[in-house]
């Protein structure tokens, strides 16, 4: 499964569901098939996120980057950012941000620490 050619947006289930959404808006794949991949319905972690993308055939960096503003992100990435709430799962595709909990968005969602993971196409 490659990527998406544009991603279609998709709220997070439940609020334990971004990184199933997240994979989900990434792969062109239902949620369920991000939880089935990821095997869990809950939290995913960064083993779980790496493990979908790897079942899917999608190329990425492993290395984690830190970064702060929007100029900083490569094409495309997905996201680990530290919100308000709890850390948080978010897609960057091509200059907009595709947020499970937000919804699509021109900047970051609400975050302090914040770090990514490049797509490779």
């Amino acid at each position: 499964m490659p990527i998406t050619e544009k991603p279609k947006h998709i709220f997070e289930p439940t609020s334990l569901q971004c990184g199933q959404a997240v994979l989900a808006m990434l792969a062109d794949i239902t949620v369920d098939k991000a939880i089935e991949l990821s095997g869990t319905e809950r939290e995913t972690t960064l083993k779980q996120m790496l493990s979908v993308l790897d079942c899917c055939g999608i190329a990425y960096n492993p290395k984690r980057i830190a970064v702060q503003k929007k100029e900083q992100l490569p094409p495309i990435c997905f996201l680990s950012l530290e919100t308000p709430k709890c850390w948080h799962w978010s897609l960057y595709f091509k200059g907009k941000f595709y947020d499970p909990e937000y919804g699509v968005l021109d900047d970051f969602p609400p975050s302090d620490r914040r770090y990514y993971w490049e797509i490779l196409e």
